[in-house]
């Protein structure tokens, strides 16, 4: 029986996946637009890890470039100041909003992203769901770790906690510690999960009966 829900947030709470991807290329675009464009498909390839990790590879791996903490630090600002208000004012998943009130009279409910923990909570706050929520997490740390920490602080049986994400790493957080997992799919990552075997739902409608059916 499940008694609690672990959701990312960025393409399945909200659809703020272009936002991103669209902050990553403007950050870039001053190396030209091919690096733009690379680092912009690295992105929504990868999604559900920090934009700290990802500033990195683009450095060392596209630009051929060392990145010191505090270069990385400024981008990490300039971009927060791209997306949050974009973030805010995406559209929300389908049916995402109505499923964190009704689920959240019969399950804790947890919020695990890989966006910082600062900036998740303001925008949770602006959005006004952070009473849905036992908790917030955000980077860091990772999302395996996350996922750890939660099941400790809150006493709680993995046989007994679905994880709703639309990432790798949610994935794997999930299995990591023996979590039930959900997919939320969509097109850009259709091709990340041809092969594995998940339950998948189109939107967030479809969740209260996934989960009277694990």
């Amino acid at each position: 029986m499940i008694k609690a829900i672990f959701y990312d947030f960025d393409g399945v709470i909200k659809e703020s996946l272009e936002a991103k991807a669209e902050a990553f290329y403007t950050l870039y675009l001053p190396y030209g637009k091919t690096i733009a464009e690379q680092v912009r498909r690295h992105h929504l390839a990868h999604g559900g890890m920090s934009r700290f990790e990802k500033f990195k590879i683009y450095h060392r791996d596209f630009l051929g470039q060392p990145l010191s903490a505090s270069e990385a630090q400024a981008l990490g600002r300039r971009f927060s100041q791209l997306v949050v208000q974009k973030v805010i004012e995406a559209e929300y998943v389908k049916g995402a909003r109505e499923a964190l009130i009704q689920l959240n009279q019969r399950y804790l409910q947890f919020l695990l992203t890989a966006t910082p923990a600062e900036e998740i909570q303001r925008i949770a706050d602006a959005l006004q769901i952070t009473p849905y929520f036992r908790a917030i997490y955000g980077f860091p740390p990772n999302k395996k770790e996350m996922a750890y920490q939660v099941i400790k602080d809150f006493h709680l049986h993995p046989e007994t906690v679905l994880f709703v994400g639309d990432a790798l790493t949610d994935y794997q957080a999930a299995t990591a510690w023996g979590l039930h997992f959900v997919l939320r799919e969509h097109p850009t990552n259709r091709d990340v999960f041809r092969d594995k075997n998940v339950k998948r739902i189109h939107d967030l409608t479809e969740l209260p009966t996934i989960i009277e059916n694990l």
